[in-house]
Parts: structure tokens; C-alpha cells; sequence
């Protein structure tokens, strides 16, 4: 255990990743501004690369529980260094994240963290801004 629930809450979740083709298991809590925290693991299927990535599971439990804003998110895997999430889940944080200034907290099984935003995860989103006409 350690002192962030999210990092907590994702590394027990990562336990229940369906990952047996890469074996790299990957979990993944968000935190809303009701407090709530949601969580999700990566399902890998046999038709790689059509499985789910861990924070697309977490906005998914999120948006089930009828919510839609991101406050904090973190992420944990097995690796050497912090895994970031991958460019596809960088856009989909970054639609539900409440500003650019939401930290995402990127940790391993031994204990190492790198804290960025989403904004410094994803510099010149895309975003509902760029489909507005004059």
C-alpha cells in the first residue's frame, strides 16, 4: 500500500488484466470531482491489437457510473521505467480530463514514479474547439 489510492487502486486492479498474449499486465484508476475513483486493466485479445487499454477500461467504468470529468488519473505496470498511456488513450484523457493541469501519475510495481499533465502528454490536442466554425 502506499499513500495515493489511485496508484493502490490500479495495482490491484492490474491484477485482473487479460494479457496473455503480451503478458504485460496494465491498471489504471481515475479519480472525478465527486471524489469517486473508477478503475480499469488492459483485455487483450487474440486479434491483437483489438483489446483495450487500462485507462480506456477507467473512463469506460467512469461514463458508466455517470460521470464525464477527470480530476487525477494513475497508471501502473511492470516495466523498468513508468509507462506513459499510449497516444489513442492520451486523446481520450485528455476529453474528459477537467483542464490541461490534471496530473496523471505514471508508476511501476517497484515503486517508480513520473508525474506529468495531460497537457504535457498531449501538447496541441485536438480538441471540440478545432470542428467550431465562425
Amino acid at each position: 500500500m502506499t499513500d495515493n489510492p489511485l496508484i493502490d487502486t490500479a495495482k490491484a486492479v492490474r491484477e485482473n488484466a487479460h494479457a496473455p498474449y503480451s503478458n504485460f499486465k496494465v491498471g489504471a484508476a481515475l479519480r472525478t470531482a465527486s471524489g469517486a475513483i473508477h478503475a480499469g486493466c488492459n483485455v487483450e485479445n487474440v486479434a491483437y491489437p483489438e483489446g483495450t487499454c487500462a485507462e480506456a477500461g477507467a473512463i469506460a467504468a467512469m461514463a458508466a457510473a455517470g460521470e464525464y470529468g477527470i480530476a487525477e488519473v494513475a497508471v501502473i505496470a511492470d516495466s523498468p521505467a513508468p509507462v506513459p498511456p499510449c497516444g489513442g488513450c492520451r486523446q481520450k484523457l485528455k476529453e474528459f480530463a477537467m483542464d490541461g493541469d490534471v496530473k496523471v501519475t505514471m508508476a511501476t510495481m517497484d515503486g517508480a514514479i513520473k508525474v506529468m499533465t495531460v497537457s504535457e502528454l498531449l501538447p496541441g490536442a485536438f480538441s471540440a474547439d478545432h470542428m467550431e466554425k465562425d
